[in-house]
């Protein structure tokens, strides 16, 4: 599996594995799909430098268009105040037919791995309560619950919590 950052031309197939995850309704508060355009702002507003976004290719994907492409993850500046710079909210998306490979995996090993030199200290998660694969994942690398937000989402009428996990790269064993 290779992990680069991602290009413009990758944008569509990004969205298309976001948009996968929507009907699920364990992964994004998003209710309806999105569009491309919709997210060309905040894709130029990853950094490599210091908010990366990246994707996962497959090996021996077909080279049609991004379909190589098995997930995505994404680092966020967290709350946009200076004082936070040195911490980053981690999204992880896979696409459907790549789940349950190790792409997830790939990904946040190589965030964890990276983070001390994009300036980053801490790394969190929010994640849905009820998304027991993701809180599976995010806590196979050391990720603890740091906090609960109880039932601050609604998803077609079933109110969900929001789980906080977080971790402090100098404190991993």
């Amino acid at each position: 599996m290779n992990i680069r950052d991602a290009t413009p031309g990758d944008l569509a197939r990004i969205v298309e594995i976001y948009n996968a995850a929507i009907p699920g309704r364990r992964a994004t508060a998003d209710t309806e799909p999105i569009t491309a355009m919709s997210r060309a702002a905040w894709f130029r507003e990853h950094d490599p430098q210091c908010h990366p976004l990246w994707v996962a290719e497959a090996a021996g994907s077909a080279a049609r268009s991004g379909a190589s492409i098995a997930g995505w993850l994404s680092f966020q500046p967290f709350y946009g105040r200076p004082a936070y710079r040195a911490t980053a909210e981690l999204s992880v998306y896979v696409a459907p037919d790549h789940q349950r490979r190790g792409v997830g995996r790939a990904l946040i090993g190589r965030a964890i791995d990276r983070a001390p030199s994009l300036g980053l200290k801490t790394l969190l998660g929010f994640i849905f309560g009820h998304n027991d694969p993701s809180l599976t994942l995010f806590e196979a690398f050391g990720f603890r619950r740091w906090g609960e937000l109880a039932r601050v989402a609604e998803l077609d009428g079933i109110e969900r919590d929001l789980v906080i996990v977080g971790l402090r790269l100098d404190e991993r064993e």
